[in-house]
């Protein structure tokens, strides 16, 4: 069977009426459980940090966030602590421009955007979807042996070399269902 990637606040009706087998999951911060331990936010807990010995996430999002460096504000580990899901994000509005993502906490190379999102959050994300999301990887794949699955998220850009729109975690989860992930090594968190 198929998976699809489509926007959270598309009708269910509508999509039932197109994909009429389909199971529809919404894998957002407000998706119900046990789905909603896919979104980046949740706090899975003990999530290593890219290019960062010794040091850990509660989640996914709070890696992206806590390394990322502005015009007026550098790494901000106190991200990496968050666990209830609130108060992760890091705006433009608040710091200026984003000039890259840290290479580590104590890193000295700022990462281009794309170039963070393959060094920094699919290999973050994967590491969570291999060591904290077993059991629910395993039940997606147990749906998609009789039905179509419809994953619902924020983010429908499944492109990960598309830097105008940010990436969706969904579009990460179909790729791990399908074996189709855009790294052929092994994930790692590179010290």
């Amino acid at each position: 069977m198929a998976v699809f990637i489509r926007h959270k606040s598309t009708n269910p009706a509508s999509l039932l009426k197109r994909l009429p087998k389909a199971q529809i999951i919404d894998v957002t911060s407000k998706g119900g459980s046990p789905w909603v331990r896919f979104s980046p936010f949740y706090p899975l807990g003990d999530i290593p940090v890219p290019f960062s010995t010794g040091h850990t996430s509660r989640s996914v999002e709070g890696i992206w966030q806590a390394l990322k460096v502005f015009e007026h504000r550098d790494v901000d580990p106190h991200k990496l602590t968050i666990t209830d899901m609130k108060g992760l994000k890091r705006t433009v509005r608040s710091f200026g421009a984003v000039l890259g993502h840290r290479n580590g906490l104590h890193g000295n190379e700022l990462l281009p955007y794309i170039k963070a999102r393959y060094t920094i959050y699919l290999p973050t994300y994967r590491w969570a979807l291999d060591h904290k999301l077993q059991t629910e990887v395993a039940a997606l794949l147990d749906i998609m042996q009789h039905h179509d699955l419809v994953l619902l998220d924020y983010e429908t850009n499944e492109d990960i070399d598309d830097p105008r729109k940010p990436l969706s975690h969904a579009g990460l989860i179909k790729r791990y269902l399908e074996n189709t992930w855009p790294i052929s090594d092994a994930p790692s968190t590179a010290q």
